[in-house]
């Protein structure tokens, strides 16, 4: 009687290498997906381009957008799939610039549907009320502009309509936002931003250090 090992055992066969290659091909397809999945509902890298939200933002700060806080939306037609929350006064967003869909804007929320917006002598006014500028938002121009010629220093009162936002720059006298061309639908919004996870001073050629990990209010 043979009492050796059976043929076979013990051994670990070889693969083919066509699997080998498939199974990475495998591997790195999945990857690809949830990457994809994970940009376009929870959450996508945006870099800052220009100097419209100084001081909160800086140009050449790197940002997360939380794309699912607001809820899931179809990201062809922009409809809500699965609603969870809505943009409230305050938040930074990212959306679609409602003059040129192909751009995206980051600015702040003034005003939600229904509320009444006014600005005197640069300061903000909300339903009658002064509207607490963040920490983050400057004035760099002193002068006054009347808002017989444009609406940078004083405009309304408006009305935001339903389902849609007033939104500004916390850079005030240098940023082009809802004071010049109307409200943004919050169909929109891709969603808020939350944290900074890169900065790179431009001008020095250096990383921004401290800026890293920086929550974003």
């Amino acid at each position: 009687m043979n009492r050796g090992k059976p043929p076979g055992a013990g051994v670990i066969p070889k693969k083919n290498s066509r699997n080998v290659v498939w199974e990475y091909a495998q591997a790195i397809l999945i990857a690809l997906v949830l990457a994809l999945l994970i940009r376009t509902f929870v959450v996508q890298a945006f870099k800052i381009p220009s100097g419209s939200m100084i001081k909160t933002l800086l140009i050449g700060d790197h940002l997360l957008v939380n794309k699912f806080v607001y809820g899931v939306r179809n990201p062809l037609t922009r409809a809500m799939w699965v609603p969870i929350g809505q943009p409230q006064r305050g938040d930074v967003v990212v959306f679609i610039y409602p003059v040129e869909p192909e751009k995206d804007f980051i600015k702040r929320v003034i005003g939600v549907g229904g509320d009444t917006v006014e600005i005197r002598d640069k300061k903000v006014f909300v339903n009658g009320e002064l509207f607490p500028d963040p920490p983050g938002v400057q004035h760099t121009d002193p002068h006054i502009i009347p808002g017989s010629l444009q609406p940078r220093d004083n405009m309304g009162p408006v009305t935001v309509p339903e389902g849609s936002l007033f939104v500004l720059g916390d850079n005030r006298d240098q940023s082009y936002d809802s004071r010049f061309w109307g409200f943004v639908p919050v169909k929109d919004v891709k969603g808020k931003a939350f944290i900074i996870y890169w900065s790179w001073d431009g001008n020095r050629f250096l990383p921004r250090f401290d800026r890293l990990g920086r929550l974003i209010h």
